[in-house]
């Protein structure tokens, strides 16, 4: 049988916590910054836990990874 493999994308983007969370990026960091206020960047700089169908989703692709 060949080994499952997970996405290659999905790896570069969520991480899995100890317990089974997806771990992910915010969105809305890479231009406009002059418009958004710094607690507003400063909170989209941190992590965040994904959520509901968000995290199934992101589990599903990253099943090869053995966890």
């Amino acid at each position: 049988m060949p080994k499952m493999k997970s996405h290659s994308g999905a790896k570069k983007r969520f991480k899995l916590t100890a317990k089974g969370k997806v771990k992910a990026h915010h969105a809305f960091t890479s231009h406009n910054l002059g418009k958004k206020s710094a607690k507003r960047k400063r909170r989209l700089g941190n992590e965040t836990v994904l959520q509901g169908e968000d995290a199934a989703r992101a589990k599903k692709l990253l099943q090869g990874m053995g966890r």
